[in-house]
């Protein structure tokens, strides 16, 4: 594979993400009778569209993101609540109130969101985060328990002819012994092999002792005398390469290592203004990044790059690792997308759903006590909030970005 097939994989693989993250919203909005206008992944200019059932499917220009606008998003003021400023004019609140009015197409006022049930506005901005989790743990399993990890193999991948040792060049002990790319070793002295690590550990505490073999060649079992060789740096060796094969994990081992993922994710996430500090000072200051710190998709391309590159020296040998191994990034990419969007702060859809469950608690609490419904929570007032939030995650987008062009994380 090539740098570019990893770049376009993670490409495509964040397009998929978006597009399902936002059909989680979507789906349960229109089952709830909500209207939903636009469904758009990317943004920009658009390239191409089609209205489906009502709503208009948008592919644009930038795939960065996308959208699902459902209308009716902000409920009517409540009666006696200001709505104009000192001059008289809308305020802020009371124009977003007024959009979402106008925009619902004629007769159709009593499908906006806001009329919408509490539960139910919940569970349309919980679908989409719910829809990441599902994804981070679908492709976690196709990585984990579909192709497995790359092991070495008691089967021999190479027998080298010449080893270099502390007294020079010399013939290898396996060599010398017969062994041949494709033998299989069965034991070591008398001593059944489970693994390699257990043949290379032997080898290691063997102190040049004698160490009889047994392995299998087409079916057949033979022995033979290895007598490990001291390399320069004091090891002892007898000159072969495992072969690798790749073993499967349980569903158990996949669930576990989504735990992980999921509390390391919210432990990052909880850090996100020191991290982007370090981000901030490693690009001001030429210190080293912080491996485990913050990264936008820019750095997740170029990482996926480094892994399909042949010459990158990323340590992932093979295709098949390397396409585990974008695997589990993606799914590092939807715990991260899950986790983040369920920061209850708006425009995030935590914030959406923070305001529904407190709608349904505060009427539910309005019912216990015999009093009337106060009905819908008044979300145009958090227009502000937005904005400010808005714009640190714009801010915090570029400083993302811009490091990872600048001073980029690298598997090297």
């Amino acid at each position: 594979m090539s740098y570019l097939a990893g770049i376009f994989a993670v490409v495509v693989g964040f397009i998929i993400t978006v597009g399902l993250h936002e059909l989680g919203h979507l789906v349960p909005a229109k089952k709830f009778g909500a209207v939903v206008s636009e469904y758009a992944i990317g943004f920009g200019p658009k390239i191409v569209s089609r209205e489906v059932k009502g709503t208009l499917v948008v592919f644009r220009a930038i795939p960065l993101g996308g959208y699902v606008r459902i209308l009716g998003m902000f409920a009517p003021a409540k009666p006696g609540r200001r709505t104009l400023n000192s001059k008289g004019q809308r305020d802020l609140a009371e124009e977003a109130r007024h959009q979402s009015a106008q925009e619902m197409p004629e007769g159709c006022a009593h499908r906006a969101f806001w009329c919408l049930t509490w539960w139910k506005k919940a569970i349309v901005m919980a679908a989409g985060p719910a829809m990441n989790f599902l994804l981070a743990f679908l492709f976690l399993v196709i990585a984990m328990v579909g192709i497995g990890f790359r092991t070495a193999s008691l089967t021999l991948a190479d027998v080298s002819a010449t080893i270099q040792t502390n007294a020079g060049t010399v013939a290898s002990p396996a060599y010398e012994a017969g062994l041949t790319g494709g033998d299989t070793l069965i034991a070591l002295d008398g001593r059944n092999l489970n693994d390699w690590s257990a043949f290379r550990d032997s080898i290691a505490s063997s102190n040049g002792q004698p160490l009889q073999v047994t392995f299998e060649r087409d079916g057949d079992l033979h022995e033979a005398s290895l007598y490990p060789r001291k390399t320069e740096d004091g090891t002892y060796v007898v000159g072969v390469t495992a072969g690798y094969e790749y073993t499967a994990a349980s569903m158990w081992d996949a669930a576990k290592e989504y735990r992980y993922m999921f509390t390391g994710t919210v432990g990052a996430i909880t850090k996100i203004p020191q991290s982007l500090w370090n981000v901030t000072m490693s690009m001001v200051t030429g210190s080293e990044r912080d491996s485990s710190g913050l990264i936008s998709i820019v750095g997740v391309s170029r990482i996926a790059g480094e892994v399909t590159s042949d010459s990158a020296g990323s340590g992932v040998a093979d295709v098949r690792s390397q396409i585990a191994f974008l695997l589990s990034l993606m799914a590092s990419l939807n715990m991260a997308l899950a986790v983040f969007n369920l920061i209850p702060l708006p425009p995030l859809d935590g914030g959406h759903i923070i305001g529904a469950l407190y709608e349904g608690v505060r009427g539910g609490v309005a019912r216990m006590g015999g009093k009337q419904n106060p009905g819908p929570v008044d979300t145009a007032r958090l227009l502000p909030l937005t904005w400010v939030v808005g714009a640190l995650l714009a801010v915090m987008s570029i400083v993302l970005v811009i490091a990872d062009i600048v001073d980029p994380l690298s598997l090297r």
